[in-house]
């Protein structure tokens, strides 16, 4: 029997939440074509910010990391909201993730592969993906972390 994505995170040990409610006038996602792009999500859990505070002064590299995976999570709500399953993802093509840090902070790769990390372990080769980390001197409501994706969508 073939395992489902959502059979991966329970076996995971973790919940696919609802999405996230946005704040302000913008979609969690959109579908175009056989693709979904997600809007930036935070480190939610049961609608609060996990942590907040800056990478390099309050918030470790590894605590970042579970966040960065929280924010995984929220953005396959997310697309799974646009397809009703996520077995219809075919692969994840792109992972942008936001890190919030003091200027001598050079580690923003580690924190986004505890996104690229889960992604992996709930697709399996096709969580694989292209990915970019970014350093920024702030995010929304002081988040040490945001993601965006683009998962490809089989029809």
């Amino acid at each position: 029997m073939n395992r489902t994505p959502e059979d991966r995170i329970v076996e995971l040990g973790l919940v696919l939440p609802d999405v996230v409610s946005p704040a302000g006038s913008f979609q969690p996602s959109v579908k175009s074509g056989p693709y979904v792009y997600t809007s930036g999500q935070l480190p939610i859990v049961n609608g609060k910010l996990v942590m907040t505070g800056k990478l390099g002064q309050t918030v470790t590299t590894q605590q970042a990391a579970e966040l960065a995976a929280i924010c995984a999570l929220n953005a396959l709500a997310a697309v799974r909201a646009e397809v009703r399953e996520l077995s219809r993802v075919r692969r994840i093509v792109k992972v942008v993730g936001f890190v919030t840090s003091v200027p001598d902070y050079s580690d923003q790769p580690a924190v986004v592969n505890g996104a690229g990390d889960l992604l992996t372990e709930i697709f399996g080769r096709a969580g694989t993906h292209a990915r970019s980390a970014i350093g920024v001197v702030a995010l929304p409501r002081n988040a040490p972390v945001e993601l965006e994706l683009i998962a490809e969508i089989a029809d």
